[in-house]
């Protein structure tokens, strides 16, 4: 099984829309366990990489800062 790739800042779309009704999120913070912040309402989630890799539907670029 093939590691993707998921830096800080990545905005990232999802298989399935979070509850406000969007699909994109953005990578806070990486590790075994992998932070990111819904963009629609703003929501922090905290999930197991290997749970996260499976619903990532594709990476859609960098958020600056």
């Amino acid at each position: 099984m093939d590691v993707i790739r998921i830096n800080e800042n990545d905005v990232l779309e999802l298989k399935k829309k979070h509850p406000c009704g969007s699909f994109l999120f953005k990578v806070i913070r990486t590790g075994s366990d992998v932070r990111i912040i819904c963009q629609g309402c703003g929501r922090d989630l905290t999930l197991p990489r290997e749970k996260l890799e499976k619903s990532i539907k594709k990476i859609v670029g960098k958020e600056n800062d």
